[in-house]
């Protein structure tokens, strides 16, 4: 019976995802079919060229309103610019692109095309104050402080992370799960919580655990909840930016630093038992691992989110360029593609999961380290006594 209820939710998601996909596919292809068609004065068909780099891009950046079944929903635009100070309006004022407003524009893959803008120098989703000449003037400095997609999901996301987590501890508050059996979400959160605190906490952080196991389990629950929403059709890949990623690398590092102490330090710059030549060449590699070690979580989350959402919106891209070749071959190409599909969206669903892990096993192996002589002295002091 769950069996059943998993395949029809699975193709029910599917549905969803490739109607908003082609939806969309189909709206921006009139939309640049009509603009096309208006500036060459012609009324004859035009055949556009599906680019899947503009499209991969387009779904996995970060940007200022939302896609849903071939509509857009604006957000909120908030921009600082020292000449003309604070402005705020709805994204929608740009009309994707064709229009300025208030001395701004955004920039889009297509209009950097028609201006004959540098790609190197203009960025696509970026927004830039207009100069006399009707183009973005990249000299005039622009501060945005929007209230893009990746936020707005990220602030969702913690919403109902937050509501959960309360819920749960109110249950829990009131004697349910204490003096009874957990019930719904608590029977569901509590094997992972515990997971954590056994599987991850306790091998590494020993007698620690408890001071930091807050941490781990707010850094497994914050990731895993945004990855799972990241797997909903038109939402925002929050965990695929590198900037999202990047802050939780910086958070795990002072964590790790502010746990260290003389005998971690000690062993980096001056390690023991090793020849005097070779320190010269290992203390620096040491020193620097300081660094690669939150780098490494960085780059890890980061690369294996966005390589899972740029998969498959190629394999269902497939559909559409086999599509412009000849309608049969779209056809034919369309139950590959989404079996394909459907096949790296399960190992998306699992990926979610397995990233927070290691993410946060990763996270407390290298806080463990940075105290790790403490074990020694204690178990030294306790020899002694």
């Amino acid at each position: 019976m769950m069996v059943q209820r998993f395949k029809s939710f699975t193709v029910a998601v599917f549905s969803l995802f490739l109607l908003v996909f082609g939806l969309s596919a189909q709206a921006q292809h009139h939309d640049g079919h009509d603009t096309a068609s208006h500036e060459a004065g012609k009324d004859t068909a035009h055949k556009e060229e599906l680019n899947i780099g503009e499209v991969i891009f387009e779904h996995v950046l970060d940007g200022h309103e939302f896609h849903f079944f071939g509509k857009s929903v604006p957000l909120p635009v908030i921009l600082y610019s020292p000449k003309k100070g604070f402005t705020s309006f709805m994204s929608s004022e740009f009309h994707h692109g064709h229009a300025t407003h208030e001395g701004y524009m955004i920039l889009t893959s297509h209009n950097i095309k028609e201006m004959g803008l540098d790609p190197q120098k203009f960025k696509a989703e970026n927004i830039y104050a207009v100069g006399a000449d009707g183009k973005p003037d990249p000299t005039i400095k622009v501060y945005d402080f929007s209230l893009t997609r990746n936020v707005v999901q990220m602030i969702l996301a913690l919403i109902v992370f937050v509501w959960i987590m309360l819920r749960i501890a109110k249950r829990y508050k009131k004697g349910t799960g204490v003096t009874s059996a957990p019930k719904g979400s608590q029977s569901l959160l509590e094997p992972v919580i515990t997971f954590v605190r056994d599987e991850v906490a306790k091998p590494n952080l020993g007698h620690k655990y408890e001071k930091y196991l807050p941490y781990l389990l707010t850094v497994f629950f914050f990731i895993l909840i945004n990855n799972i929403f990241g797997l909903i059709p038109g939402s925002a890949n929050v965990t695929g930016n590198i900037a999202f990623t990047a802050v939780l690398g910086l958070i795990s590092f002072v964590v790790i630093m502010a746990s260290s102490n003389g005998h971690y330090w000690g062993h980096i710059f001056n390690p023991p038992g090793v020849p005097l030549g070779v320190k010269f060449i290992l203390v620096p590699v040491e020193f620097l691992s300081v660094f690669i070690k939150p780098f490494a979580l960085i780059i890890r989350l980061f690369a294996n989110m966005v390589a899972g959402h740029i998969i498959i919106i190629c394999l269902i891209s497939l559909i559409f360029i086999a599509g412009q070749l000849n309608t049969g071959a779209g056809w034919g190409a369309s139950p590959f593609s989404i079996g394909f599909t459907v096949f790296i969206y399960m190992i998306e669903v699992l990926v979610a999961f397995l990233q927070a892990f290691i993410f946060t096993m990763l996270t407390a192996v290298f806080i463990g380290q940075a105290f790790e002589g403490e074990h020694h002295d204690d178990a030294h002091a306790a020899a002694h006594h």
